[in-house]
């Protein structure tokens, strides 16, 4: 998929010199400021603001593209395990198992078993219960992992303690 943005920008000039802006007449200004209503002012300055040419330039820059990190990941995740009351000792050992299992790489495969994800779900597509997203979405994933984690292990450091001990969860 290509992105394409355009980006305008308006660019300023001046032209003349100060001494060419004492000759001119009285400037009015308008303007809002905050809540109070509109303001015009006239009157005469000793040195006059220039007179400016407004041009447009536009760019077919890439714009910037949040992308998720581990720690984005983990972050996201940490959210998860508060809102389960799950201590932070919990998160440690969520944190030990996701980080040898994917490294909280939402896109990883493992290549010989074909599981998915942050928490390598196999076969990945169990992960469609918890949101049509769950194959580019780190939350979906997350939540997931931690739903699947309860279910058989109670808390993340049972499935940390039986990772430990079998190399898998």
């Amino acid at each position: 998929m290509s992105i394409t943005a355009f980006t305008a920008c308006t660019t300023f000039t001046t032209i003349g010199t100060p001494a060419a802006w004492a000759d001119r007449p009285p400037v009015v200004r308008m303007g809002t400021w905050g809540d109070r209503p509109p303001v015009v002012r006239m009157g005469t300055w000793g040195a006059r603001p220039p007179l400016v040419r407004i041009g447009t330039w536009t760019t077919k820059a890439r714009p910037r593209v949040a992308v998720a990190t581990p720690n984005r990941n983990k972050r996201i995740a940490l959210g998860q395990v508060v809102q389960r009351s799950w201590n932070l000792q919990e998160f440690r050992c969520l944190d030990n198992l996701w980080t040898r299992e994917s490294n909280w790489n939402h896109h990883a495969i493992n290549r010989s078993s074909g599981a998915y994800g942050i928490p390598q779900a196999l076969p990945a597509g169990k992960m469609r219960g918890a949101g049509r997203d769950w194959k580019s979405n780190p939350e979906t994933q997350i939540r997931w992992g931690l739903s699947y984690i309860k279910g058989r292990y109670g808390r993340p450091c049972g499935a940390w303690g039986h990772w430990r001990s079998h190399n898998w969860y």
